[in-house]
């Protein structure tokens, strides 16, 4: 793993840890509370707050997943370096656009 690569996957380890615990508190609260989706996704309509926890939340989960799976494929597979970052670099930009979608669906 190359030097930037060991500080994204960290950094984005500790952007998500605080991010993970939040969203569980939120989700537990939200269902003792008795909230159902529809009730929840009123409340985050037009947030812009809500907007930007998750979508720090897709953009870190997404580098740090790209970042694993091309650890993960540089070690478990005899592929050449490039056909190993196309696929994880592509991987990446899936999880942005996917993650982006459900952002913008739970505060539009």
């Amino acid at each position: 793993m190359s030097p930037a690569n060991f500080v994204l996957q960290r950094a984005t380890a500790l952007i998500m840890a605080p991010l993970v615990i939040a969203h569980l508190i939120l989700i537990i609260a939200a269902v003792q509370g008795g909230l159902t989706g529809e009730e929840i996704l009123a409340r985050t309509r037009g947030s812009l707050g809500w907007g930007v926890f998750y979508g720090l939340f897709v953009l870190a989960a997404a580098v740090h997943a790209g970042i694993g799976l091309q650890t993960i494929l540089r070690e478990w597979t005899n592929l050449a370096k490039q056909p190993v970052t196309i696929a994880s670099h592509g991987f990446m930009v899936l999880l942005i656009v996917l993650g982006g979608r459900a952002v913008y669906a739970v505060i539009a």
